[in-house]
């Protein structure tokens, strides 16, 4: 399941909808979550933009890898869009698998992907004022230590 929502989504009904197949012995879940620093500033909050058909598109497209790469079961993937006030939840990703090690490692995977592939724009409201956020190279770079991961 991907959805990307205005709407606030709820951990507990997330997990029981991952959680109600006997089949998977485990269940991974990371939720993300509007902090209040950044770069060394201040943040009161977080405005989200997509490209709506596009950011879908990617985010099942990022879905299929981590299918080809481990024995997953159901994946749910929920990012909001729109304002966000502090403490507010951004991202929710959740797997299931018959085994952890292939849970962990998709979660994982699907996350850091998400924040590098994914058509989404963020612009924080700072203690300076706002600012749009560019990509991070710390993120590229640990995406792509994905492909040495995968291939070993």
């Amino acid at each position: 399941m991907i959805n990307v929502q205005q709407n606030d989504f709820i951990v507990a009904d997330e997990y029981q909808k991952l959680a109600d197949d006997n089949q998977d012995g485990a269940v991974v879940t990371f939720v993300g979550k509007v902090r209040d620093f950044n770069e060394g500033l201040g943040v009161q909050g977080l405005s989200l933009e997509h490209y709506p058909g596009m950011t879908e598109k990617v985010l099942s497209e990022i879905e299929a890898e981590a299918r080809d790469h481990w024995p997953l079961n159901k994946v749910t993937i929920i990012h909001r869009v729109g304002d966000l006030t502090l403490g507010e939840q951004i991202v929710f990703i959740g797997v299931t698998s018959p085994h952890r090690k292939a849970a962990f490692a998709a979660c994982e995977f699907l996350i850091d992907f998400l924040k590098t592939k994914a058509p989404f724009w963020k612009k924080e409201l700072t203690s300076e004022g706002s600012k749009w956020l560019e990509a991070k190279a710390s993120d590229s770079k640990i995406s792509q230590q994905w492909s040495t991961k995968l291939t070993n």
